[in-house]
């Protein structure tokens, strides 16, 4: 269960000493959840709390204030942004994840309090320092040590495809028997590919999709826990990522979507101008159950298309968005039938 305090007592009840002594981590309560009315406006004082702050509207909020918190869930059907309908449902998945992960959790909420208002070259850099120092934490190696051994992989082709299409190049990820598992070498074989799209201003349009059944499924987890240490985890990140090359190139790019469309697949997805979704997509962040953050740009890329606090609720509970939903919140531009030229049949499979 979480810590719930009403708006309306919030200051009279706890003052200084919430922030202190009574929430976060060290506490013991990594989440409270702050139940709105329209009394005074509490954002100033919960926006430096060291726990997930969840607002919650039981339909005695007018909404006429933006809610304050990391996450703002509500009882009313078919809710505004950045407000999401079927609270209790939701508040019971983030308090499993606030549980299992306190950290990570904690970590991604105050990640998002400023990282949106940064230049996407300075939140790559934010998000990559906490992804770094989570690699090194405790939830992290508890993952580590307690996931199913994952075998190195012998690709049988490049991992990304690359096509020239009159005034288009087509970027294809190609590691079908894998979801197309994002890689490092995926990801250089891509950020070269980008780097060939925003030297050529020839080109009119670049095409991001993904051979096989999915998109992508994720980072590769092979490699995770593979880095010598996390400092220099985070400067290869920085100065290899595809992120800021997705984002050079955005204005021109088109990224089609399908089958499974997690973690890295959302994150450098959600880089392009636009995102074309079949139907059969879900999306997904799990990085907090790994006791980590997005690390290939998410915290960056998917609040600017839904804002911090659906981003903040879809990527600590971890839990899968279908393509409908996604138009909905914005993560997605269109819902259309996948082109079986350029994804769910490329490669064969």
């Amino acid at each position: 269960m979480s810590l719930t305090v009403r708006a309306e007592d919030l200051r009279s009840s706890f003052g200084s000493h919430l922030r202190d002594a009574e929430v976060g981590h060290l506490a013991g309560e990594p989440l409270l959840v702050v139940e709105l009315d329209d009394g005074p406006d509490v954002a100033e004082l919960v926006d430096s709390l060291p726990c997930v702050v969840v607002a919650l509207d039981r339909g005695a909020h007018s909404g006429e204030r933006p809610p304050p918190g990391d996450i703002a869930l509500t009882v009313r059907p078919t809710p505004p942004w950045p407000w999401v309908g079927d609270a209790e449902g939701w508040l019971a998945r983030v308090e499993d994840a606030c549980a299992a992960n306190p950290l990570a959790a904690v970590a991604m909420a105050q990640l998002l309090r400023f990282s949106p208002g940064l230049s996407v070259a300075d939140g790559l850099v934010a998000e990559s320092v906490v992804y770094s120092m989570l690699q090194a934490g405790p939830e992290h190696r508890g993952w580590l040590a307690h996931r199913p051994p994952v075998a190195r992989p012998d690709d049988k082709g490049p991992p990304v495809l690359v096509e020239r299409r009159g005034r288009c190049l087509a970027v294809t990820l190609n590691r079908p028997d894998r979801h197309n598992a994002y890689s490092a070498a995926m990801r250089d074989a891509l950020v070269v590919a980008l780097q060939i799209a925003h030297a050529d201003r020839s080109l009119e349009g670049i095409e991001l999709a993904g051979a096989g059944r999915s998109f992508c499924g994720g980072g590769d987890l092979s490699e995770f826990g593979t880095a010598p240490d996390p400092a220099t985890a985070h400067a290869v990140r920085v100065a290899t990522g595809a992120a800021v090359w997705m984002h050079r190139v955005s204005d021109r790019t088109v990224a089609r979507v399908h089958g499974a469309c997690i973690g890295a697949g959302i994150e450098l997805a959600a880089f392009a101008g636009r995102v074309v979704s079949a139907p059969d997509t879900r999306f997904c962040l799990p990085e907090v159950s790994m006791g980590l953050v997005p690390g290939a740009g998410g915290t960056v890329s998917v609040p600017r298309r839904i804002g911090r606090q659906r981003a903040a609720l879809l990527a600590i509970t971890g839990h899968a968005l279908g393509a409908g939903t996604a138009q909905d919140w914005g993560l997605v531009d269109e819902v259309a039938p996948a082109d079986d030229g350029a994804s769910a049949d490329a490669g064969g499979r």
